[in-house]
């Protein structure tokens, strides 16, 4: 009698010129290790496009806008491919950078970094960008908080949001996380935004200090400004969301602050009284591993302890460089755009603070 462990054997790969990315990525699951733990994110997600109600939420950590991945999450947001970014706050200053026509450069991790201070050059492993550049999206940033109302207090969804708008209006390159979130009614939180450039902006807003004339120094402009983003509306805005959401899927690229934060709102929906069943689906590519005990590498299953994701979901993680993973995935889906246009998808409706959640037809 054969074995019930031995009924799936190893397809070996047959490499073919024309090949599709997508059938690529069929076809890594038959093979083995990351590979084929790559393929069976690219079949999650897929499912995920087919739900017919259904929040697919992305967390994104690292340094990937620098390292090149802006255009591939811009297309993910752009065609609603997902419906709520959950991002570190210098993802979204550095595509905020590029979206103004700042570049990052290609260098090298063996570079001498005291020559490179010397020269104003800051270093993302292998990717280097200017500093003194970096600063003029400070200042940019900071005179768009000045025309915000000092009277309300946003959520970082209400502020990415606008900022969005701004930059849509002033960008030299469109295909920007913020400008596609906005233009596609996608909402954008960043529950540690003071942990970025962006706080140096808020902080420079708060005191009221603008560069003087010539560039020499800095002097107070004694302006009533916004003071601080409301994180906490953050979290009730989330937990609003799952509350609304038929079903619920997450795409974590890393993990971090965006993962546990997506994560959260199925947990504090239990406390609050509300059964829900954790998120239906799960991806995530990251290099960190679970036997360090930290979120980012811990597994799916881990999280069904804690009602974050569900016990029957469908999950699938890669332990490899999203810089690797991302493009081969973003690819993949490309080739299924028609899936991700006929879905209903999301639409947020924050008209008197709090969340109506309709489909599209």
């Amino acid at each position: 009698m054969a074995s019930k462990y031995l009924r799936y054997p190893t397809i070996p790969l047959r490499v073919a010129p024309h090949k599709k990315i997508d059938q690529l990525l069929d076809e890594m699951m038959c093979t083995g290790f990351q590979g084929k733990s790559l393929g069976e994110c690219f079949a999650v997600w897929k499912q995920m496009l087919n739900e017919k109600k259904i929040t697919i939420w992305l967390g994104i950590t690292g340094a990937i806008v620098p390292a090149g991945m802006r255009r591939a999450l811009a297309y993910l947001i752009r065609h609603r491919m997902v419906d709520v970014v959950v991002s570190t706050g210098a993802q979204l200053f550095h595509d905020a950078a590029e979206a103004m026509g700042i570049k990052h450069y290609r260098g090298s991790p063996m570079v001498d970094d005291s020559a490179l201070l010397k020269e104003g050059i800051d270093r993302f492993y292998d990717v280097l960008v200017q500093e003194n550049l970096q600063r003029k999206v400070d200042r940019e940033i900071q005179k768009f908080i000045e025309t915000l109302d000092p009277d309300y207090q946003y959520s970082s969804r209400e502020f990415l949001c606008l900022l969005g708008w701004h930059l849509s209006k002033i960008a030299k390159d469109k295909e920007s996380i913020l400008v596609e979130a906005a233009l596609h009614g996608v909402p954008v939180f960043a529950p540690a935004l003071n942990d970025s450039s962006i706080g140096y902006s808020f902080v420079m807003a708060r005191r009221g200090i603008r560069d003087k004339k010539g560039g020499q120094g800095f002097e107070q402009t004694g302006k009533k400004t916004f003071r601080y983003i409301d994180q906490m509306k953050d979290t009730d805005e989330t937990v609003q969301i799952a509350e609304c959401s038929p079903k619920s899927g997450v795409v974590y690229l890393g993990g971090g602050v965006p993962k546990n934060f997506i994560q959260q709102t199925e947990l504090l929906n239990l406390i609050l009284g509300n059964e829900l069943p954790g998120h239906e689906y799960a991806v995530q590519l990251t290099t960190d591993a679970p036997h360090w005990g930290g979120l980012s590498g811990c597994s799916f299953s881990e999280a069904v302890s804690w009602g974050k994701i569900s016990s029957h979901a469908k999950m699938a993680q890669c332990f490899c460089d999203i810089t690797i993973g991302l493009p081969l995935l973003a690819h993949g889906l490309a080739e299924h755009e028609k899936l991700a246009e006929k879905r209903p998808k999301p639409v947020f409706d924050w008209g008197n603070e709090h969340l109506k959640l309709g489909h599209e037809a």
